[in-house]
C-alpha cells in the first residue's frame, strides 16, 4: 500500500513538542532532539525552501508546529523544509491507510493504523457504523478491498 502525502501539514502541527532544536550549526543546519527518545538528527534546510523557511509566520497560528514546517501561501501547501534529512520518525509516518474523498475530491475521512476510522462527514460515518465497522474479514488486504468497494459504490473515491 503506497502512501501519498497530500501536503496538508496536519501531521506536523504538534511535532514541535517532539522535535526541538538542540543545536544551531548555521542558519540552515540544525541538530534536532527527539524529546521522547533523546535521538539526535542533523537536519539541513533544503536550498529551494530557504525563502519559506525564514518566514516564521506559521508559529503565530501553530505555535506547536515542527520547527521545520512551513506553509507556502502560493500553492496553499505545507512543506517540510528538511525533508531529505528529516528524522527517522518522520520517514516512517503515513497519516492514512485509506484516504476517502467525497464527490468534490475533498477529504471526507481516513482509515488509519490497523482499522481506525476518522471522519466529520455524517453520511460517511453512518456508512462506517452500519456497513464497514461490522465487516468481519481477518485478512487486511481483503478487508481493504471490500471497504474500498463499499465506498466506491457509495460515491466516494479511495486512495491507498
Amino acid at each position: 500500500m503506497v502512501f501519498e502525502c497530500q501536503q496538508c501539514g496536519e501531521c506536523c502541527h504538534h511535532m514541535g513538542q517532539v522535535h526541538t532544536i538542540w543545536e544551531t550549526r548555521s542558519d540552515v543546519e540544525f541538530l534536532v532532539n527527539n524529546e521522547y527518545t533523546g535521538e539526535k538528527t542533523l537536519v539541513i534546510v533544503e536550498q529551494d525552501k530557504w525563502d519559506i523557511f525564514f518566514d516564521k509566520s506559521i508559529f503565530l497560528d501553530e505555535p506547536d508546529a515542527c520547527p521545520f514546517l512551513r506553509n507556502n501561501k502560493g500553492d496553499n501547501k505545507a512543506y517540510c523544509t528538511v525533508h531529505k534529512t528529516r528524522p527517522e520518525i518522520c520517514r516512517d509516518y503515513g497519516c492514512w491507510r485509506l484516504l476517502i474523498l467525497n464527490s468534490q475530491g475533498i477529504r471526507a475521512g481516513r482509515i488509519m493504523y490497523k482499522r481506525a476510522f476518522f471522519s466529520d462527514d455524517i453520511i460517511l460515518t453512518q456508512l462506517w457504523n452500519e456497513c464497514m465497522d461490522p465487516l468481519e474479514e481477518p485478512d487486511d488486504e481483503l478487508w481493504d478491498e471490500k471497504i474500498t468497494n463499499l465506498l466506491i459504490n457509495a460515491g466516494y473515491t479511495v486512495r491507498k
